[in-house]
C-alpha cells in the first residue's frame, strides 16, 4: 500500500485581543492523530503555524501528498481555510482534510473547493482509514465518519461510534512537537506539557459543546497508561487537559498514588468541579504533596439563581467553600466568570465587589458566546447580530447587549483592571517571580509579556473604538 508524506497543520490566532496571550497549548489532537498514522508507515510532521508565513517553508520542506488541518476553536475558521486555498494554490494534486470540535460541531463551514473531506469526531481511527482509503484508491464513502465535498455539496457517510478503549490509541507523537516546546504556556508556568486521561463530561452545562462532541459519553484511560503518559511528559509544568479530572475520584486517587509511588513528581494544573473538591479533600492533599499548584474551576456565576441558568448542577457555596480549602493549602485557583450580554452596570458591580470581596487572585471572565454545537446557540442563534467567527472569541458580545456597547466594554474591561490592578499580578507573586526566574523556569521577557496582556484587557479600548 501507498505510504504518503502528510503535513498535520495546527492554526493559531492572529493579532488582536485574546486568550491567545495568557496561554498556549500543545496540539495534542494533532499528535495523537500522527502517532496513529505513524503506526501505519506514513511519513508524518507537525507545523504549528505561529507564523502564517512559515507555511510555504513547510511545504517545500516536507513535499506532503496529504495536508490534514485542525480547527478546533470558532475563532480558527477563517484560518483554517485561507491555510487550505494557500496549500491549494501552492499545489492543487495536495488533498486536503479538516477536523477538530468546530469542524465536526459546524461542518458546513467548510464547505470549499480547497477542501477535499472533514473527519468528524475522534480522529485517530478515521484519519487512518482516510488516508488508506486514498492510498487504495478505494471508495471515501465506504469509510465512517466523513464529510465528503463534492461540486459544491456535502455527502456524510456513516457516523462512527466513539473508540471504546483508549488505551489501544498509541502515545502521542511528541517528538513532532519539539521545535515548539518552549512556545506553549498557561500563564505564568512555562513550558507546559498537556496530557489527556479521559474524553468527555457527565454534566451538560448549556455554554459547553464538549459534552455533545463526546455524545454526553465519559471514557477514561487506564491508571496505568494515564500514568505512563504522565512520566515520560518532556516539561516539569503539566496541564491535565481532562474536563473534569476529579470526575473518578477514586481514579483520580488511583493516578496520584501511584505517581507517588514511581516517583514522578512535577507541577500539575487541572481543571475540576467545586463540589467535588469540596466532598473529598483527600484527593487535593494527595495531589498536593505531588506537586498540584493550580485548579481550573468553573465558578461561572455569584448568585445560585444564575447559577441554575447555566444548568451547571453545582452552588455557589461549593465555589466559596472550594476556594477557601485551596487557598488554605497554598493552591492557586483560576476562577472563571461568565458576563451575561445583557448585564447591567450593576451587575458589573456586583461581580466587582466579590473579586475583592473573596479575593480572587486569578479571575478569568469571558462573555457569553453560543458556540456552535452547544445547547445555547441552538436556542439563542436566532438573535446573532452577526456571524463573523473571529468574534467568537469569549471577549466579545456577539448578542445584542443591554448596556450600550461602549459602556459594555468599559464595564468588562473593569473587571479586569479591578483584579489585576487591585491583586496586581507581578506585587503578589513577586518573590515566586523572583524565584523562578532565579531557576530559570520562566523568563523576565515572558513576565513582561503576561503582565502587558493583563493591562490590555483592563482597557476598553481593546475591545470596542
Amino acid at each position: 500500500m501507498k505510504k504518503y508524506n502528510i503535513l498535520l497543520i495546527q492554526p493559531r490566532p492572529g493579532k488582536g485581543l485574546g486568550f491567545k496571550d495568557l496561554a498556549v497549548i500543545e496540539p495534542l489532537g494533532l499528535e495523537m492523530v500522527a502517532a496513529a498514522l505513524e503506526g501505519e508507515g506514513h511519513q508524518v510532521a507537525i507545523v504549528d503555524l505561529f507564523n502564517p508565513a512559515d507555511l510555504p517553508k513547510a511545504l517545500q520542506t516536507y513535499q506532503p501528498q496529504l495536508c490534514g488541518i485542525n480547527c478546533s476553536f470558532t475563532i480558527d475558521v477563517y484560518r483554517t481555510l485561507a491555510i487550505a486555498r494557500a496549500i491549494k494554490d501552492t499545489n492543487p494534486a495536495i488533498k486536503i482534510f479538516v477536523g477538530g470540535h468546530h469542524a465536526s460541531l459546524n461542518p458546513a463551514d467548510f464547505k470549499d473547493p480547497a477542501i477535499d473531506c472533514l473527519v468528524i469526531g475522534e480522529g485517530e481511527i478515521t484519519a487512518v482509514e482516510l488516508v488508506n482509503c486514498w492510498a487504495k484508491e478505494g471508495d471515501l464513502t465506504q469509510v465512517a465518519g466523513l464529510i465528503i465535498n463534492h461540486h459544491n455539496r456535502q455527502f456524510a457517510t456513516c457516523a462512527r461510534p466513539l473508540i471504546d478503549d483508549l488505551d489501544i490509541l498509541p502515545l502521542p507523537a511528541r517528538h513532532l512537537i519539539k521545535p515548539y516546546i518552549n512556545k506553549y504556556f498557561l500563564g505564568l508556568a512555562k513550558p507546559v506539557s498537556a496530557v489527556e486521561t479521559a474524553r468527555g463530561c457527565p454534566f451538560h452545562c448549556n455554554f459547553c459543546s464538549v459534552w455533545r462532541f463526546y455524545q454526553g459519553k465519559c471514557r477514561r484511560k487506564s491508571v496505568e497508561r494515564a500514568v505512563e503518559e504522565i512520566a515520560v511528559l518532556p516539561a516539569r509544568r503539566v496541564l491535565i487537559t481532562d474536563d473534569n479530572f476529579l470526575a473518578d475520584v477514586r481514579r483520580a486517587m488511583a493516578i496520584g498514588t501511584k505517581l507517588k509511588e514511581q516517583g514522578v513528581k512535577k507541577n500539575y494544573i487541572f481543571q475540576a468541579r467545586s463540589d467535588t473538591i469540596v466532598n473529598h479533600p483527600e484527593v487535593i492533599d494527595l495531589w498536593q504533596e505531588i506537586g498540584l499548584t493550580s485548579v481550573f474551576i468553573g465558578f461561572e456565576k455569584i448568585t445560585e439563581e444564575a447559577l441554575q441558568q447555566v444548568e451547571k448542577h453545582n452552588s455557589v457555596r461549593n465555589n466559596e467553600k472550594a476556594l477557601a480549602m485551596l487557598k488554605s493549602r497554598g493552591i492557586n485557583v483560576i476562577a472563571s466568570f461568565i458576563v451575561d450580554p445583557d448585564f447591567s452596570e450593576q451587575d458589573f458591580e456586583q461581580l466587582r465587589q466579590y473579586i475583592i470581596e473573596k479575593r480572587i487572585q486569578t479571575p478569568s471572565f469571558s462573555i457569553l458566546t453560543p458556540l456552535p454545537g452547544t445547547e445555547l446557540y441552538d436556542q439563542v442563534s436566532n438573535k446573532l447580530g452577526f456571524t463573523n467567527w473571529e468574534q467568537f472569541d469569549l471577549l466579545h458580545a456577539v448578542l445584542p447587549t443591554g448596556l450600550p456597547p461602549s459602556i459594555f466594554y468599559q464595564q468588562f474591561a473593569s473587571l479586569y483592571a479591578t483584579a489585576y490592578h487591585r491583586f496586581d499580578l507581578v506585587r503578589n507573586n513577586a518573590w515566586g517571580a523572583i524565584k523562578a526566574i532565579l531557576r530559570r523556569d520562566i523568563s523576565i521577557s515572558h513576565l513582561i509579556k503576561i503582565w502587558r496582556s493583563f493591562r490590555r484587557f483592563a482597557r476598553a479600548a481593546s475591545y470596542w473604538p
